[in-house]
């Protein structure tokens, strides 16, 4: 996604800002399910979203070929945010599906953090990471393209249904039931990223050969903090085959003082 496509995200960001802004989290949530809902229409429809994108046309002809679509088949407050995204201007058809998916994720969180839920919202986005991560069929099933949505939907309710909070519940359901999900264990990863990012925090992904303690995990916390200038969340796994030390992934950044690492690195030189 190129510089244009991210700043007509932001425009309708700013206006999901604005619609949400004293709601109730079950009309925050509802509002995120419809918008879920557009985002698998235009999916699943090539000439609608390429209508709604095509940059020769003019920004309100496109709004109100969204209005007339939508019309009555979604709140008011929907029809307003897609048309928004339609107004803007995006480099590929396919930007406008992913502005629309995060405007639903976004509304989503919003329900999450005005039902004071927020944290844990995170905390079980990471554990069901970690559950897809070990399993290898549960991988590739719901990271199958190609796939039935119904069977993956049916798959995700028995998972989820009543073990975790409906926000946790409609991001993974939705999220993992797109048509483009590629791999599963990124697309759940990148939701517990932006739950961290809306509490004002960066996450590290750590994996370690032994479980950290309290104090090891607040120390680490306070490096990453000092090195990065912000507030970092750690989320931790247990790797025997790291053998010792840590490996800290940020974002795009690895710090790897693992033990594994040294003797590769120390391979490599060996057979240079």
């Amino acid at each position: 996604m190129d510089a244009s496509s991210r700043e007509a995200i932001a425009l309708s960001r700013e206006r999901l800002a604005e619609i949400t802004r004293g709601a109730a989290a079950p009309g925050v949530l509802a509002l995120a399910e419809e918008l879920f809902a557009v985002a698998r229409l235009l999916e699943g429809n090539v000439t609608l979203r390429r209508a709604l994108s095509d940059p020769s046309g003019k920004p309100a002809d496109r709004a109100a070929l969204a209005g007339r679509i939508l019309d009555g088949r979604v709140s008011e407050a929907s029809v307003d945010l897609v048309q928004t995204v339609a107004r803007q201007r995006w480099s590929r058809p396919l930007d406008l599906v992913e502005a629309v998916e995060t405007l639903a994720t976004e509304a989503s969180l919003d329900a999450a953090e005005s039902r004071g839920e927020l944290e844990g919202v995170e905390d079980e986005l990471f554990r069901f990471g970690r559950i897809v991560a070990g399993d290898r069929q549960l991988t590739r099933i719901l990271s199958d393209d190609r796939g039935s949505v119904e069977g993956k939907t049916a798959l995700l309710d028995r998972l989820l249904s009543g073990r975790v909070s409906p926000v946790t519940e409609q991001l993974l359901r939705n999220s993992l039931t797109s048509r483009h999900v590629g791999a599963a264990g990124n697309r759940v990863e990148r939701l517990s990223e932006a739950a961290s990012a809306r509490r004002g925090r960066s996450v590290a992904h750590v994996t370690t050969a032994q479980p950290l303690t309290a104090a090891q995990e607040q120390r680490l916390r306070d490096v990453l903090g000092r090195i990065y200038g912000r507030s970092v969340g750690l989320q931790v796994t247990v790797d025997p085959d790291v053998l010792g030390g840590l490996v800290v992934r940020v974002g795009d950044e690895v710090i790897d003082g693992s033990v594994a690492h040294r003797l590769e690195a120390a391979g490599r030189r060996l057979t240079g």
